[in-house]
């Protein structure tokens, strides 16, 4: 779904699901519970894991752990046993795989957040090797040819702009130019013999399509997706013996669905039709496992088949954890590394043998010091906005919260546009909600997950129907009776954070307060210093938000900076000094307006983050900082951060 879900988080629903609930009609009230209260550090000692690729021996799982305070590289027996940290960087390092054949690994780094990553291999004996040396590019991995000889990476460093595709020799790490990008296209999908290549070329947002290349042949790539009206379109996975394409796409209906190119004949056949989004279609190396996963109500739900039979493969874990929401097989396909979560339980890895049909826990990542119980279970609101549209999104309520002591509430704003806010752990909203805050993830038109046509119904429309959404979604949550309708403020990151400070500049009444986490302010500022890696995808944002060449009057319009006069209610406004998507000066603009206007405005500045804070000292500096600057203007009881300990 790539090119459905084009984000600023990448730039950076008419669907009754569980629960459906309209303005006009009152949630009920919970039963009270007091819970312990739990600190931020106590939140942050949670342990965030990644990955799970097994080694070829089957002994070993490499995954990603930020236990050290920093995400690094880990490696755990399959068997169960202690991780052993083989990365030790103060720059945040992610797995990607082990080699083939041996204990060597492939990592990702990039400098201080600012998302040039490059690839790197750490040899058996410990030394790292970058395999894209060199300054102002980025790489990425693109998976293992099929006889585990070769490996292939993308880089833009011969044009900042595209990504050229290199194949990696196993045996001494030399390369060759695998793939040229002949410029105006995103590289999706590399065939596991190397033969084939995957092009996208986005249009808009809600309009892509799709190309094939021969990766050694002359001429120009083969449109295989010709339609006509907006459709998205992307590569799942080949058929194990590459004589197909598997393909999402909404074309001719509301949701993604699967349908399956030929690459012989180009014909184009259904697969699976559900009535939300597929997400996942693939299968293991030889082909013995499929695993399809569909979006449902901002819930993962995921499946394994026999490839041959279509037989499920009935996988069991611990309750407590949760549910599948990913799998990794190994070279053999004998095992498997399940990824499982709950809105109470944050991610764990799981190792599952087929045989035996025994899943065994590798990590137990909650802080123990943390009960299970005094979390909160998310469950699925909707209301009805004043043009009939049904805005949806998960709702968090305090235990305490009743209507005999109305809780302070947050509506939440999810990255984007195209983002969502789906159910599932998060050591912050736990952390608000568990401090007495009610928080309600608005899924305001425009996000995935609910359709093309609630998908596509922000277009350039931005600061406007979107955001009554967000502004009715606090007339929602006034009309609970657990919720103080004095006290209700709004939060959001990133296009969530432009929400945010928008919410403030054009219905300066509406919310108590604002947190807005690195959130443009000004759109003709972003759009003009997108980095040159999203060339590809330019003028598909320009249809979304706007074109500062030729809209400058809209994007003026949409910008809380012009606007920042209007601003009547404290923010609290964080950044990271590296951004490359929401550049600083964003955030020094409008704290600055903000300030002139005599408005409590706070200022939290983290020299070495990029889009998003990844290291726990800054996350528990951030949120701590949420906290206290909540407690003192939402909450209104004067709390400090030594009081919320």
């Amino acid at each position: 779904m790539q090119s459905r879900i084009l984000t600023l988080a990448a730039l950076a629903a008419g669907v009754l699901g569980i629960l459906a609930v309209s303005c006009a009609r009152k949630e009920p009230a919970p039963v009270a519970r007091v819970p312990k209260q739990y600190t931020i550090e106590q939140f942050m000692k949670t342990v965030t894991v990644g990955g799970g690729d097994i080694s070829h021996d089957n002994a070993a799982v490499l995954y990603t752990s930020d236990q050290s305070g920093v995400p690094n590289v880990y490696a755990i027996p399959f068997a169960g046993g202690e991780a052993k940290a083989l990365t030790q960087s103060k720059d945040s390092t992610y797995a990607v795989s082990w080699f083939p054949a041996d204990r060597r690994f492939l990592f990702t780094r990039d400098n201080g957040g600012d998302e040039l990553n490059h690839l790197f291999v750490a040899e058996e004996g410990g030394a790292e090797k970058d395999l894209t040396p060199g300054e102002g590019h980025r790489a990425s991995f693109y998976g293992w040819s099929k006889d585990r000889q070769y490996f292939y990476v993308a880089t833009n460093e011969r044009d900042k702009s595209f990504v050229d595709l290199y194949r990696y020799k196993v045996a001494d790490l030399s390369r060759e130019m695998w793939y040229r990008n002949p410029g105006g296209y995103q590289i999706e999908r590399i065939s596991p013999s190397g033969r084939w290549v995957v092009l996208n070329q986005p249009r808009t947002t809600s309009d892509n399509n799709i190309f094939l290349a021969e990766t050694h042949a002359s001429g120009a790539p083969k449109l295989i997706t010709p339609h006509e009206g907006d459709a998205s379109f992307s590569s799942s996975d080949f058929s194990p013996d590459e004589a197909a394409i598997f393909i999402e796409t909404d074309a001719g209906r509301e949701f993604q669905a699967i349908r399956r190119y030929e690459i012989s004949s180009g014909e184009m056949t259904p697969v699976i039709e559900k009535t939300w989004d597929v997400i996942r279609y693939d299968f293991s190396d030889s082909g013995k496992y499929r695993v399809i996963a569909t979006n449902e109500d901002a819930d993962t739900v995921l499946t394994v088949e026999e490839a041959a039979t279509g037989k499920p493969v009935p996988l069991k874990v611990d309750a407590s954890l949760g549910t599948i929401a990913g799998i990794n097989f190994s070279l053999d396909e004998s095992r498997a590394v399940l990824s499982v979560s709950s809105d109470r339980s944050p991610r764990n890895l799981v190792a599952y043998d087929f045989a035996s049909g025994k899943a065994m826990p590798l990590t137990r990542t909650l802080n123990p010091e943390v009960a299970a119980e005094d979390l909160v279970e998310s469950k699925n609101a909707r209301f009805k906005a004043s043009d009939g549209t049904l805005i949806p999104g998960p709702l968090w309520v305090p235990h305490t919260a009743t209507p005999e002591s109305k809780a302070p509430a947050l509506v939440w704003v999810h990255g984007g546009p195209g983002g969502q806010t789906r159910r599932g752990y998060s050591s912050a909203i736990q952390y608000l909600v568990n401090a007495g805050y009610v928080v309600y993830g608005i899924n305001n038109r425009g996000s995935s997950g609910y359709g093309k046509t609630f998908f596509a119904a922000d277009d350039q429309k931005h600061g406007k129907e979107p955001l009554l959404d967000c502004v009715e979604a606090k007339d929602f949550l006034a009309k609970m009776d657990f919720v103080d309708p004095k006290r209700i403020g709004i939060i959001g990151g990133s296009y969530g954070g432009y929400m945010t400070v928008a919410a403030l500049a054009y219905h300066p009444e509406a919310f108590n307060v604002g947190v807005d986490i690195f959130g443009v302010t000004n759109w003709l500022r972003t759009l003009k210093s997108i980095p040159p890696w999203w060339e590809a995808q330019r003028q598909a944002l320009y249809q979304e938000l706007g074109n500062p060449d030729t809209q400058e009057a809209l994007l003026r319009e949409i910008s809380p900076l012009f606007h920042a006069e209007k601003i009547k209610r404290p923010l609290l406004v964080l950044q990271g000094a590296n951004d490359p998507r929401v550049l600083k000066v964003e955030s020094d603009e409008i704290v600055a307006k903000v300030k002139a206007n005599g408005v409590p405005v706070e200022y939290v500045v983290f020299d070495d983050e990029g889009h998003g804070f990844s290291k726990k000292a800054n996350q528990i500096k951030a949120w701590e900082a949420i906290r206290v600057f909540l407690d003192k203007y939402l909450r209104g009881d004067g709390k400090t951060a030594v009081a919320s300990r």
